[in-house]
């Protein structure tokens, strides 16, 4: 009997507006968090800290400039003039659905306007109803990288507790208007990500906070989130009543380096970092062992009445996660190799190969994180990012040779079949990430590409922006016209 996925697994695609979108001033859009984060193509990559380091003064200097050539978000993949085109293209792949996000600054320019902009809302109106024609589902994220600036320079992002309003506003606004035509959401975009770069995630910038620990402001900043998650999921269930909210989670996946107990409690400790976020999203509260590392740090969270109600009442349907690469920890990593990753440095693994860009590559890892997932929370998952990340090259015919591209989907696929069959994971769908080219979120760079899709642009926007599918496109449309069947032909 031919192997194949089950029926009805929603195969497709993702993006995020701040990486794919562009037209940063079109249509009313206000200036976001992202349209201010400047490439950095000299900085080390195994400095991600750098990527990802903002002070007032990037601010200053960005609010200055109308140069979308040092900050790449704002030209994206100029998916808001393509967007008919592109979704053509992923409809031609046979994409079932099609993650992306919708831009706060797009419906609320500034984030506390009283009235949202009509032509932000006309724009995804427009793509919702162009996935439409093509039978694609959007699963769509509220919150991608993209508070509006307004909100870090007027309120100091996420850390005042007012944002938690005009968040339940934007939700409820997105919500009343696209209720038969969104049944998939997310609320936070990898919410975990506050504590490795609080400037994308929760509008943070270090030096506004002269003396309150870091900490404080950052898990502070990652209560308020938690409650407007927990708002934001009651909101879409009233509004449309069949409608599915889901958490979304980097999964960093480690292992031991060694047998050494050491080796283990640390990797145990390191999962635990991972965990706790979508623990306190599935379960509705703080686990026991986050609570302690807020004590044993000092870290006090400031609560409204109703907060801890709110967050038990309202957890999330279904787990979402990033799926990339995995890692080794080890209590003392003197005289160890260490391997760069998705916003984190750790212990390199001697058995996996690595990307260009240093991303250790482990298939198996995706099957060991489904399987934990699935176990910890007993809830559906949904693997909404996951792709390799590598420079592509136009020949001279105009193809693009992917194969590489090919051979890391093919292997990563069977061990999310093997989950799924063997381990008895409930799994919902899977989005590969970039599946057009778009701005790398890790650099900021568009030459390191993760589509099926070519887009015709450099590292500092130029070009025609023309779309070529690579070789990938007609593989990955196979294997969704098989549901899966074709990657066990001999």
């Amino acid at each position: 009997m031919m192997r194949k996925f089950p029926e009805g697994f929603l195969w497709g695609g993702a993006t995020a507006a701040n990486q794919v979108e562009g037209g940063w001033k079109e249509g009313g859009k206000g200036i976001s968090v992202s349209d201010c984060a400047r490439h950095h193509l000299d900085v080390d990559v195994e400095n991600y800290k750098a990527h990802n380091h903002i002070t007032s003064k990037d601010i200053e200097e960005a609010l200055a400039s109308d140069d979308d050539s040092l900050y790449p978000k704002r030209h994206g993949s100029q998916f808001y003039y393509h967007y008919k085109e592109d979704i053509k293209m992923f409809a031609e792949m046979g994409f079932k659905v099609y993650r992306m996000s919708i831009a706060w600054s797009r419906i609320f320019p500034n984030g506390d306007d009283e009235q949202p902009n009509e032509a932000g809302l006309k724009f995804y109106d427009d793509v919702f109803d162009e996935c439409a024609k093509y039978g694609i589902e959007p699963l769509v994220t509220m919150s991608h990288y993209e508070p509006p600036l307004n909100l870090v320079l007027k309120y100091n992002g996420w850390y005042n507790r007012k944002l938690v309003g005009f968040f339940e506003t934007f939700v409820k606004t997105i919500c009343e208007r696209y209720k038969n035509k969104v049944k998939y959401w997310l609320t936070f975009n990898e919410v975990d990500s506050m504590i490795r770069h609080p400037y994308t995630t929760g509008g943070l910038i270090e030096d506004r906070f002269p003396g309150i620990k870091w900490n404080q402001v950052i898990f502070q900043a990652m209560h308020h989130q938690f409650v407007a998650s927990a708002l934001a999921t009651k909101i879409c269930h009233e509004i449309i009543s069949d409608s599915m909210v889901g958490c979304m989670l980097t999964k960093l996946t480690y292992y031991p380096y060694s047998c050494k107990p050491e080796d283990v409690l640390q990797a145990q400790q390191d999962m635990r970092g991972t965990y706790c976020y979508s623990d306190t999203q599935v379960f509705g509260e703080y686990p026991a062992y986050l609570l302690a590392k807020f004590k044993n740090e000092g870290v006090e969270i400031v609560k409204e009445p109703g907060d801890d109600e709110v967050m038990k009442k309202y957890p999330v349907d279904f787990v979402s996660f990033s799926y990339y690469m995995s890692s080794c920890s080890a209590a003392s990593s003197e005289g160890l190799d260490t391997a760069v990753g998705n916003t984190v440095t750790a212990v390199k693994n001697p058995y996996l190969p690595s990307s260009e860009w240093g991303w250790q590559i482990d298939p198996i890892g995706l099957r060991i994180s489904m399987v934990d997932l699935y176990d910890r929370y007993r809830k559906p998952l949904f693997i909404v990012e996951n792709g390799l990340g590598a420079k592509d090259v136009v020949l001279p015919d105009g193809t693009i040779d992917d194969q590489y591209r090919i051979d890391y989907f093919d292997c990563h696929f069977k061990e999310m079949l093997n989950a799924i069959e063997i381990d008895g994971v409930e799994c919902l769908g899977y989005t590969s990430w970039g599946c057009i080219d778009i701005v790398s979120e890790s650099t900021k760079q568009m030459s390191k590409r993760y589509g099926f899709i070519y887009v015709d642009a450099d590292d500092y926007g130029k070009g025609t922006y023309k779309r070529i599918p690579k070789k990938s496109f007609y593989w990955y449309k196979k294997v969704i016209e098989t549901n899966g069947a074709c990657l066990f032909e001999d």
